[in-house]
């Protein structure tokens, strides 16, 4: 039998074809392509083309609303029963409900589906012409090519598509895994896919390890819970890193007695701050006060002028709105208290810093409701104000920033302790003398050639790393609140070592983010400061941002004090060079 072209003879395949499914997108190979006739659609039995259909039901049906609340007007100005209906009123009735009923069919089944699962995006189209085309028959070596007629262009090999996986739950591990791998199955949608997140981040692991090679065989995966960090601490985990936790204390500090949780990897640092605490506490303890209390944000606007951001500035510091755009921010949470409203200007570019406390929660989120919230307010003064972003960095948030040291963020806390000669020369191994030398030449005058920010200290952000990440907080943070100013006199004629910290900017909080999680909610218990103060809003955080500064005072006297005396080196040597190779070991 012969088909296709004339003179090409083809053998006829067996009748029992399949129907395939292929992308329209993908039929194109060499010099032949598919077609397939147009399917029939709906709009294809309407009387008048589609786009003047649209156009007379939506006329149909404002019209059709406007008639009816005429009429229902005026029944209600005639006191008129409402259901007495006359019959244009019924035909109006009757017209709304079809031009209604035409345009959810029309343009509301699509905007549902787009919300529905499809079973897949391919077309399905009946390739039974593909399947019946018979294949030709082999030419004899006798005949010559140019003796032969023009050769069809045949239909090209369809490759079948790849299906979209809906439901993966049925499959096992290692399938999953290689769907990922192969791009089939978002990582990121894993969780929500298969309802178990310890199995999302082993099936993960498992991806990231036949994508890189590498085995991953030291990280943990076991022992931690994952749905706790769901949506809020940490996105597609393939496991968590275990961190050493060690106590340092107690720390006596304003009367109350304080063991401090430090994560860290670093040798000595715990034995230190430890050293220092003993020394405190031998000393008859230290004394904290909490200067401010305000976390910041300060988005950035701009105006065509300069002249109108000025305004906006004048308009944020007149003293007689403070009280209207507070209740307007303050709305942003029964914890938001605006305190405060700086504004900078750069050229037709405003910088707009609010200061606001936030209760026991570190704030940052509480802060940026209460921003947009005022940014939203202003726009009806000031409709030509064009918000460039929620954060022009004039907060300023993980960033070393003069803003921070002078006007402070957060908690600002000054610590101090007197430390007796006897302590100084029996705990401490030096000398009143020799201390306040080297924190002069060392933390003042050495920091101010290095051209510090913040930095006028031996190693704060050691102490405020280590009891970060124990407690839950956010380590980026790390960068302002170590900022510290560490100052040592000589004090009861010259026999004592007075020793103060100043911190401007301590962000902390005992409520949100990692504070949360089972460990570090643990760790915060056994500072007592736990959740939020129900009695007294706020009064867990600052106590914990005392502690910090109290932990730093230690920190600070032990270091200098092993710096004077000339044994820094000899104890790193000893606690922090082990030749052991732990991996080794743990294998």
């Amino acid at each position: 039998m012969e088909v296709g072209c004339p003179g090409v003879t083809y053998a006829q395949p067996p009748p029992n074809h399949r129907r395939r499914r292929f992308n329209s997108s993908k039929g194109r190979t060499g010099g032949g392509q598919l077609t397939q006739p147009r399917a029939m659609q709906a709009s294809d039995a309407l009387p008048l083309p589609i786009r003047h259909t649209n156009w007379f039901f939506s006329a149909l049906f404002f019209v059709a609303c406007y008639y009816l609340m005429l009429r229902w007007r005026e029944k209600i100005r005639s006191s008129t029963p409402l259901h007495l209906l006359s019959f244009s009123e019924i035909s109006a009735v009757v017209a709304l409900v079809a031009s209604f009923t035409y345009l959810v069919n029309f343009f509301g089944i699509g905007i549902i589906q787009s919300f529905l699962p499809r079973p897949s995006d391919d077309l399905d189209l009946d390739l039974d012409l593909v399947d019946t085309m018979p294949l030709p028959i082999p030419k004899s070596s006798s005949e010559k090519e140019d003796d032969l007629p023009p050769v069809c262009s045949l239909p090209p090999t369809v490759p079948k598509p790849t299906p979209r996986i809906e439901s993966v739950v049925s499959m096992d591990d290692d399938e999953i895994a290689n769907s990922v791998v192969l791009g089939l199955i978002p990582s990121y949608s894993l969780e929500s896919r298969l309802g178990d997140c310890r199995r999302a981040a082993g099936i993960r692991k498992e991806a990231v390890r036949r994508m890189t090679g590498r085995e991953l065989k030291g990280l943990s995966l076991d022992g931690f819970d994952y749905e706790s960090i769901l949506g809020q601490c940490c996105e597609m985990p393939i496991g968590y890193v275990s961190l050493p936790v060690g106590i340092a204390g107690p720390l006596v500090l304003d009367g109350a007695v304080y063991y401090v949780p430090m994560a860290t990897t670093e040798g000595c640092l715990v034995a230190s701050t430890n050293r220092g605490c003993k020394a405190i506490r031998d000393s008859g303890g230290a004394q904290s006060v909490i200067l401010k209390d305000g976390m910041t944000r300060a988005p950035a606007v701009r105006f065509d002028s300069a002249r109108r951001a000025a305004d906006l500035k004048f308009y944020l510091e007149d003293p007689t709105r403070f009280e209207e755009i507070s209740l307007v921010f303050n709305r942003s949470s029964r914890f938001a208290r605006l305190q405060d409203i700086q504004c900078a200007i750069a050229g037709k570019n405003l910088y707009i810093r609010f200061t606001c406390k936030t209760g026991d929660a570190m704030g940052m989120n509480m802060v940026s409701k209460g921003v947009q919230n005022v940014l939203d307010f202003l726009e009806s003064d000031f409709p030509d104000m064009e918000v460039i972003g929620i954060s022009g960095n004039f907060c300023s948030d993980k960033k070393p920033a003069a803003v921070n040291w002078i006007e402070g963020r957060g908690k600002s806390v000054v610590c101090e302790a007197v430390i007796t000669e006897e302590v100084v020369r029996k705990v401490l191994k030096t000398t009143v003398p020799a201390l306040v030398e080297l924190n002069k030449l060392k933390n003042l005058v050495g920091s101010a050639l290095a051209g510090a920010l913040g930095g006028f200290n031996a190693h704060a952000s050691n102490i405020v790393t280590a009891i970060f990440i124990a407690t839950g907080q956010d380590p980026a943070q790390n960068v302002e609140s170590s900022h510290c100013l560490t100052m040592l006199e000589p004090t009861n004629g010259g026999r004592d070592l007075h020793i103060s910290v100043t911190m401007p900017s301590i962000e902390v909080g005992t409520v949100g983010g990692g504070t949360q999680l089972v460990s570090q909610s643990a760790l915060l218990d056994l500072l007592s400061v736990k959740g939020a103060n129900m009695e007294f809003p706020g009064a867990n955080a600052r106590k914990l941002a005392t502690i910090v500064a109290g932990s730093v005072l230690a920190g600070e006297l032990s270091l200098l004090s092993a710096i004077a005396a000339g044994q820094l080196v000899k104890s790193h040597m000893k606690y922090n060079r082990s030749s052991k190779d732990m991996t080794k070991l743990s294998s």
